[in-house]
Parts: C-alpha cells; sequence; structure tokens
C-alpha cells in the first residue's frame, strides 16, 4: 500500500506539473496585456509600469513561469529585497518560515494561486472557497440521485430483462444519455420552475445560499439545489442503468451464481450476498468519471440555473478573460481528478479481491 501511494503521488505531481505548464504558456500567448485588463479604462504609463513590476509581468516569460512554479510550490523560495516579486509578502502569502541563506529565505506555505484581475485584488483562494462548496454540494447530490435510482433501476431491468418493465426503462435511459445537459436544464427550468411553479413552488434560478428579504443575512434554500441536481444526475444515471444491468446480467451467467440458486437461495439473496458487489466494478469506473466530470464541467447547468458554484465562475473569469481564476480553477479541478482516481483505486480493492494495488 506504501508503495502504491508512492507511485501515485509520484505520478500526481509529474501530472499537476504537466497541467502548470500547459494551462501557463497556454494563456500567456494570448493576445492581450494582463497589466492593461487589470486596470481597465483607468490605466496610465505609470500605473502600468508599476503593476507590471508588482506582478512580474516586465519579466521574460521564463521567469514569469518560474515565479508562476514558486508561488505554488508549498516550499517555496523568497527574496528578503522589498522590490522584489518574490519578496515573502504576507498579504500575499500564508508561510512558516523554515530558514535563510544569504538573501533567501526558505518557506513552507499555501499555494498561492494569485489575485483576480476583474475583482479589485481579491485572492484566486478566495473564489474558489466561496464557489467550490457549492459545485461539491451540487455534484454530490446529483451523484447520489444517479448512484441510488441507477442500481435500483438497473436491478429491476436485469430481473425483468426482456419484459415491459426492462424496455421502458432502457427508452428512459436512452433518453437520458441523448438529451444535453443545457437543453434539459433549459426545459426542467421553464416547466417545472414557471409552468408548475404555483405547485412545485420551485424557482427558475437561485443558489445555494440567498439574501434574506431584507437583504441582511444570507441563509441555505435547500429547494434551489432540486432542479440542477436532477438536470445533473440525468445522464449519470441513465449510465449507470446501463451498466449495472448488463453487469448484473453476466455475472447472473456465473457458475457461483447457479450453485447459489441450486442451494435454495432467494433471488433478493443471491442479489445481495453474490450478485451485486461482483456487478459494480464497471459502475465504480462510471460514477468516478462522472462525478469528476461534475466537479469540473456542471457549467452550462449552474450558469442556466444561476447557482454560484466554480462552473458559473469559470464562465464569467472566460467573459472577462480574468487568467488567474481561469487558471486557478483548471489547476483545482486536476488535483481533484487525481484524488478521486486514487481514491476509486483503492475502492477497487474492496469490491474485487482479485484486483492488488501494484
Amino acid at each position: 500500500m506504501i508503495s502504491y501511494l508512492l507511485n501515485k503521488i509520484t505520478y500526481a505531481i509529474l501530472t499537476l506539473f504537466g497541467v502548470v505548464t500547459v494551462i501557463f504558456f497556454l494563456f500567456n500567448v494570448l493576445p492581450g496585456d494582463p497589466a492593461q485588463m487589470m486596470l481597465g479604462q483607468n490605466e496610465n504609463s505609470e500605473q502600468l509600469a508599476l503593476v507590471k513590476k508588482k506582478y512580474g509581468f516586465d519579466k521574460s516569460t521564463s521567469t514569469q513561469f518560474l515565479y508562476y512554479l514558486n508561488d505554488l510550490s508549498p516550499v517555496s523560495f523568497h527574496s528578503k529585497n522589498l522590490n522584489d516579486y518574490t519578496f515573502l509578502d504576507e498579504e500575499k502569502y500564508t508561510a512558516v518560515k523554515l530558514f535563510s541563506i544569504g538573501n533567501t529565505t526558505t518557506v513552507l506555505k499555501y499555494s498561492y494561486l494569485r489575485e483576480s484581475f476583474t475583482k479589485q485584488g481579491k485572492k484566486v483562494s478566495e473564489v474558489l472557497k466561496e464557489t467550490l462548496p457549492n459545485t461539491f454540494v451540487l455534484a454530490v447530490s446529483a451523484i447520489t440521485i444517479a448512484i441510488i435510482l441507477g442500481i435500483l433501476l438497473g436491478i429491476i431491468s436485469a430481473l425483468y430483462k426482456d419484459k415491459w418493465l426492462d424496455k421502458a426503462i432502457q427508452i428512459f435511459s436512452t433518453f437520458g444519455m441523448s438529451i444535453p445537459s443545457f437543453f434539459s436544464a433549459i426545459l426542467f427550468a421553464w416547466f417545472f420552475g414557471y409552468v408548475l411553479h404555483k405547485y412545485t413552488n420551485l424557482e427558475m434560478t437561485g443558489s445555494l445560499f440567498e439574501l434574506d428579504d431584507f437583504g441582511e443575512s444570507m441563509h441555505i434554500k435547500w429547494k434551489n439545489l432540486i432542479l440542477p441536481a436532477v438536470v445533473l444526475g440525468i445522464r449519470p444515471l441513465a449510465v449507470v442503468i446501463q451498466l449495472m444491468r448488463n453487469s448484473l446480467l453476466e455475472v447472473f451467467n456465473q457458475d457461483y451464481i447457479r450453485t447459489a440458486r441450486a442451494k435454495g437461495l432467494s433471488e433478493f439473496q443471491i442479489i445481495k450476498k453474490h450478485a451485486i458487489k461482483n456487478a459494480l466494478n464497471p459502475v465504480v469506473t462510471a460514477i468516478s468519471g462522472w462525478f469528476a466530470s461534475m466537479l469540473a464541467g456542471a457549467v452550462f447547468v449552474e450558469y442556466i440555473f444561476g447557482w454560484n458554484g466554480l462552473g458559473k465562475e469559470i464562465v464569467n473569469a472566460l467573459n472577462t478573460l480574468d487568467l488567474p481564476v481561469i487558471m486557478g480553477s483548471v489547476l483545482i479541478i486536476a488535483v481533484l481528478f487525481i484524488i478521486i482516481n486514487i481514491f476509486v483505486d483503492i475502492i477497487y480493492v474492496w469490491l474485487d479481491p482479485k484486483v492488488k494495488l501494484e
């Protein structure tokens, strides 16, 4: 297990380095001056020079890349010179000093994802703290709906193979996989939030936290979670149904299932004790991929429903070319993908003892 985790950590570091390299050089070849984006209409030559010096935009691309790596790394090196970009500014870095050699101080710190261009110097980490939990709640709710209903309907479909109930579930599953999320989001918002609003009491748009009627404090509005969670969960639900059905039918043909039936076990006992666990491997693979993509790609759903999550923030950042927010969001998504993949590999061992961590 220790060897496996070390290999995975090494793989994660190399993957993240690749992601950081790609997103840095990708966004640095885009036309436009980041300093001008930050100043907007208020720019003048003196302010432009000060901003470029403060954020290191006056340096070469390779030097800026080294600065970016230094900001992201938990162990980083900082100058004692107040005028240097790498000066250990307490407003920028939350750090613990380790040791100093000459003019350089080595510190242990939280990754610094820079500051937003359009939010008046607000740290990207603060933007992510405000939006990522909302996306996480939405993704967990959607994948929970997909898991519970998908496994249940998949089992029913397998048990009633080629019967009318199986065919009805298959039709529903096919529609679920074929309908784009943005279309179903618009349809659900209009139908349940507008046409049937009097009966459902659901709104067309709304986020998890909203101001009260007096505009004084934020409060949780759980009903705003229902429509976006259902819409986001439709496609993975359809996939889980198909995978669970096909996997369970394959398991039903195994010799140990025939032996269990010959012993007189009920169908419920066979499914519970023998079949379902062995049928879950492809389902776990699909669920892990969908959950990671939900954290990354709930863009259309969040934007249509006005859900203040990471997806909506990415869209806003792309519209305003807020590069630090985009780069920070992509980086945090890559980290989540890696963590989920490691977690899924460990689940495989629990589901199937024949799988070994090597």
